[in-house]
């Protein structure tokens, strides 16, 4: 069991939408669980989001990650929705950075082929900061899938998400992501929008049925280390 766990998020709410039941899940088992918001999208799109819409998501996370039992929530100001424009190799140092100030054992993070470009530059730049080298703490890798980002991702072979590491969910798990989704309210979406409490449901639920189990969040593994 991962004693220390960081979920990377490009953006606030993806690590609920990909990870919420498993943060539920871990915190409950004792794991200090880590979260970091990588993006403040007044900063990279001022014209698109106001101070005011980043101060709310803020709130609306904190709250979510209270919900969930997150230790504690990290916030950057890096550009979005135009990570791909900065600076990878800083990029990179950030999160080196804080993966010493952690020391997580297991880190998950957005799927290289989700249609948003911050996520693929989050993903890009956490394989060099996990790098299994030196002091690096880091045991494990997970790509999480995000609802509205990665079904609609790129679809070809070296981009598609491949389920192959389930973290299964009791009812108390999966109530707790839909309840911490729910704080989110300026992003939530009406059915059929895959950002909807049904359509987290229908894929916790169809993930579950997968491994035998009424319900789960799928990752892809990047790399363990025994």
């Amino acid at each position: 069991m991962s004693k220390v766990s960081l979920i990377i998020a490009p953006h606030a709410d993806d690590e609920t939408l990909g990870c919420g039941g498993t943060i539920a899940r871990l915190a409950e088992q004792g794991t200090k669980v880590y979260v970091a918001v990588m993006t403040n999208a007044h900063v990279g799109a001022p014209e698109l989001f106001s101070a005011e819409q980043v101060a709310e998501i803020r709130a609306e996370a904190i709250k979510a990650h209270k919900i969930l039992g997150v230790t504690e929530t990290f916030f950057f100001e890096l550009p979005a929705p135009r990570l791909e424009l900065y600076p990878q190799y800083q990029l990179a140092n950030t999160l080196a950075r804080l993966i010493q100030q952690v020391q997580p054992d297991t880190v998950y993070v957005s799927h290289k082929g989700d249609l948003h470009r911050d996520h693929a530059a989050v993903y890009n730049a956490t394989l060099v900061a996990c790098r299994p080298q030196g002091a690096n703490p880091v045991k494990a890798v997970y790509c999480y899938e995000t609802l509205s980002e990665t079904e609609w991702g790129h679809p070809t072979v070296d981009a598609v998400f491949i389920a192959n590491h389930f973290v299964t969910l009791d009812q108390q798990h999966l109530q707790k992501k839909l309840d911490a989704m729910s704080a989110f309210a300026s992003q939530l979406k009406p059915f059929p929008h895959s950002r909807s409490l049904e359509a987290i449901t229908a894929q916790a639920k169809l993930r579950g049925a997968t491994v035998g189990a009424p319900a789960a969040e799928a990752y892809m593994l990047v790399r363990t280390i025994v």
